[in-house]
């Protein structure tokens, strides 16, 4: 998927300063509710154990942080990534009340946290939105302790033709919606068109084992809407 790098980090920041108020409505009324399902499912996969970290990167609101913490019973440590200031803000704001989670404003291709630091690196629907795929898993890479693992939850394509139709009818209706949910439609434009140009499941675990994960693996959901990647730093 050849873009400008520059250009798509301008494009997607100006996007999430457009949806960041009501990013949260419109992911329950695009999925249905159905995200909460898959993000449920890639935390059960991820298992994260008691006294561990986490960073998640492109943390949006903080839903994977907040059942990263339920799930290991309030005794983990947690960084949450965010490029767009916005979306940083409202991340905090719903999170605010959990002293273990700490916030920083940056991109997923360079961190500014030191080499071999965290148990988990989590990234839901952020993947396709970074600049330099490649970059961003390396940095990945870096910032995992040896045994650490990644996962990533993110759209893939429908393995069901007649499904595929369907899908593909649905989300024409998208940014309608978003115009009148948010007051524009080019941010869910975006979003659609973000989608149809990424990855398959199988194209995404070959850059996974390219950066040197390991043992890596994925499961699809919902018949190939999205997929969840998990690999292993060894």
């Amino acid at each position: 998927m050849k873009t400008n790098i520059q250009d798509k980090g301008k494009l997607v920041n100006s996007v999430f300063s457009e949806v960041h108020s009501k990013y949260d409505l419109m992911n329950d009324i695009m999925s249905l509710g159905v995200h909460r399902i898959w993000k449920n499912k890639f935390i059960d996969w991820m298992n994260p154990q008691p006294n561990t970290t986490l960073i998640d990167v492109a943390s949006g609101t903080g839903d994977i942080a907040k059942l990263f913490i339920k799930k290991s019973k309030n005794t983990s440590k947690i960084v949450c990534v965010e490029p767009n200031t916005k979306m940083l803000k409202q991340g905090q704001n719903k999170l605010s009340k959990y002293r273990n989670v700490r916030w920083i404003n940056s991109h997923a291709e360079k961190i500014p946290v030191h080499d071999d630091t965290f148990d988990y690196y989590s990234i839901s629907y952020g993947i396709r939105n970074v600049s330099n795929i490649n970059f961003a898993l390396k940095e990945a890479f870096r910032v995992l302790k040896p045994g650490g693992r990644f996962m990533c939850l993110e759209f893939s394509k429908i393995d069901n033709e007649i499904l595929n139709f369907f899908y593909k009818q649905y989300s024409k209706t998208i940014p309608y919606i978003g115009k009148i949910i948010v007051g524009d439609n080019k941010p869910y434009k975006y979003l659609i068109d973000s989608i149809e140009r990424f990855y398959n499941a199988k194209e995404l675990s070959e850059f996974l084992k390219k950066s040197g994960f390991s043992n890596v693996e994925y499961r699809t959901l919902s018949n190939g809407i999205s997929a969840i990647h998990s690999g292993w730093k060894i």
